[in-house]
């Protein structure tokens, strides 16, 4: 916004920001992204005002709800995403409630404002091509490519999420029985089958790699860096897209992204929703049914190229 905040207004958002700090114990980031959709909101106020005949006294203690609204139009014009309005309409309704019970006005205009409709957001995925090229572009002759190697077979084998994959112990991986026991979201253990390719890979980690980055001392954790430490989530997302530039995958791609395809290529190939959800460690199946928009558009797909009346 070109106008600059009006001192008041620049007073009062920063006593409600210490009123969230103090009361919700929010953090810095999102005390920072609230400031910014208020100062947004300020400054376009004043902008409003500009080129009119009134008295440039536009100010957050005295929009209406009809400035509010033309304020979210004009972010729908400039393509603001219906997500990122939503959470600045949730920014103004705090900070109104917040000045309603300090009583420094006598209504909220947000009160009677819905939120922009949010579609729900596809997950994205790769090919089963894509996923291919990925795997197989570490260089198993290196002891630090080999480790990702097998940290990358059993990311899209078992479908983990990636706090799993860098959590999991020698004692949660049976190899002679292809599971791997993982602890996911809010404590829930399950069982996740290991296929061949994956079993395999670990195994050779296990034997020839992993001994590199213990020098002998006794670690628990199974995928290990060279600074005998549990690999870190960034460092694996890191070590992720290193492979894909190297192999030169144009899609993005990050450890939620192999999940997302691990449960897209099973749908693909006739695996149950609820198979899948299990797998995932979904506790409601609605979660896991966003999956069956990718593949029935595969589906489609096919169709369409190989079918005479597609």
């Amino acid at each position: 916004m070109s106008a600059s905040v009006n001192r008041s207004d620049a007073d009062l958002i920063a006593a409600w920001l210490d009123h969230l700090w103090a009361e919700r114990g929010l953090g810095q980031n999102t005390l920072a992204a609230y400031r910014r959709d208020l100062r947004q909101f300020a400054a376009w106020l004043v902008n409003s005002q500009q080129g009119h005949n009134k008295p440039a006294q536009a100010g957050l203690l005295t929009a209406s709800t009809s400035a509010v609204q033309a304020y979210l139009a004009n972010r729908f014009r400039q393509n603001y995403s219906p997500r990122s309005s939503s959470r600045a309409l949730a920014g103004l309704r705090s900070f109104y409630g917040w000045a309603l019970q300090q009583r420094l006005l006598n209504e909220n205009p947000t009160a009677l404002l819905k939120n922009p409709k949010i579609g729900r957001a596809l997950p994205k995925s790769l090919s089963e091509t894509d996923v291919e090229t990925l795997l197989n572009e570490p260089r198993v002759a290196d002891p630090l490519e080999l480790r990702d190697k097998a940290m990358l077979e059993v990311l899209y084998g078992a479908g983990l999420r990636v706090s799993e994959l860098v959590g999991l112990t020698l004692h949660q991986v049976n190899l002679r029985g292809g599971v791997v026991r993982t602890i996911g979201k809010g404590g829930k253990e399950r069982l996740v089958p290991l296929g061949e390719p994956a079993q395999h890979w670990v195994m050779r980690y296990l034997r020839e790699s992993r001994p590199a980055f213990t020098a002998g001392a006794p670690l628990d954790g199974l995928f290990l860096s060279n600074r005998k430490r549990p690999m870190t989530r960034q460092s694996f997302w890191h070590r992720i897209r290193y492979y894909a530039r190297r192999a030169q995958i144009a899609a993005p791609i990050s450890p939620h992204v192999l999940r997302h395809a691990f449960a897209t290529h099973l749908l693909n190939h006739g695996a149950d929703l609820r198979v899948v959800q299990l797998l995932l460690g979904h506790s409601d199946l609605s979660t896991t049914q966003i999956y069956t928009h990718i593949a029935q558009q595969r589906l489609q797909d096919l169709h369409g190229k190989h079918h005479p009346r597609g």
